[in-house]
């Protein structure tokens, strides 16, 4: 396994492609309404990455044919947009992004909710994002990655959440996927020893049932396999000498 650490400058590189994604994934937010097709959330989203004059890291991505991952329900991740896909009252909706600047990716994901939801489909909304800030409590210099899995993985137990263990988190720099790969679950080791200049992407997926998850015949959507809603939460985080800073937190996410 070989983890990259980053220096001053390509931090700072990092931090942009970041704060670029950010505003991305902000300025999605007001159209996302029922009536939509996922297929125009992407091509609104593509146009706004290329606006900021970067490039969607997804788009051909291992053959994925659009610029942003969008999930309806039980949709987990890797939703293919469609024209035919339209967003309803009550969906819970899961965009994944990413973009490149200046050759650094950054990679974010947030699940909305339209409109009135159920107060179930609310409540695992909630603690999904909950489960990430619970993880990277021990995203610490000094600490082991296995640290940020338990937490991760010991407050969805607590609401009997199903965990998903097919997909994990991962390191990110100069390409998406780096090691080391993170799971949103306890390890059998402790893993690597996280060191300032580390960046991950740390992504809860948590299921309202089992964690249990199926591929479409698209082999790129990954649903439940009971057909029970989930949620996705991620952001991209810079292990530091003090407190982990989060350089993809968006103004709606801001405390």
């Amino acid at each position: 396994m070989s983890v990259t650490v980053k220096s001053e400058h390509e931090i700072e590189l990092m931090r942009k492609a970041g704060h670029l994604l950010e505003q991305v994934h902000d300025g999605l937010v007001p159209y996302i309404k029922p009536g939509i097709s996922t297929k125009e959330l992407d091509r609104i989203g593509e146009d706004m990455i290329r606006s900021l004059g970067c490039v969607p890291n997804f788009l051909h991505y291992g053959g994925f044919p659009a610029s942003f991952c969008i999930s309806l329900n039980d949709e987990v991740v890797h939703g293919i947009p469609s024209p035919d896909r339209i967003i309803e009252e009550g969906d819970l909706v899961k965009i994944d992004a990413g973009l490149i600047y200046k050759g650094y990716h950054s990679d974010a994901a947030r699940t909305y909710m339209v409109g009135e939801v159920d107060p179930e489909a609310k409540k695992l909304v909630e603690v999904t994002r909950q489960c990430f800030f619970e993880g990277i409590r021990f995203a610490r210099a000094g600490n082991h990655l296995n640290d940020i899995c338990k937490a991760i993985g010991a407050h969805a137990k607590k609401y009997g959440y199903g965990i998903v263990r097919d997909l994990t988190g991962h390191g990110i720099g100069t390409s998406l996927h780096e090691d080391p790969m993170i799971p949103n679950f306890p390890m059998k080791k402790r893993g690597i020893r996280l060191m300032p200049g580390m960046t991950l992407a740390i992504e809860p997926m948590i299921n309202l049932g089992t964690g249990d998850v199926a591929w479409l015949d698209d082999d790129w959507t990954v649903v439940t396999m009971d057909g029970d809603l989930s949620a996705h939460y991620e952001n991209t985080v810079l292990i530091t000498d003090g407190d982990p800073e989060i350089l993809t937190l968006t103004h709606s996410e801001a405390f």
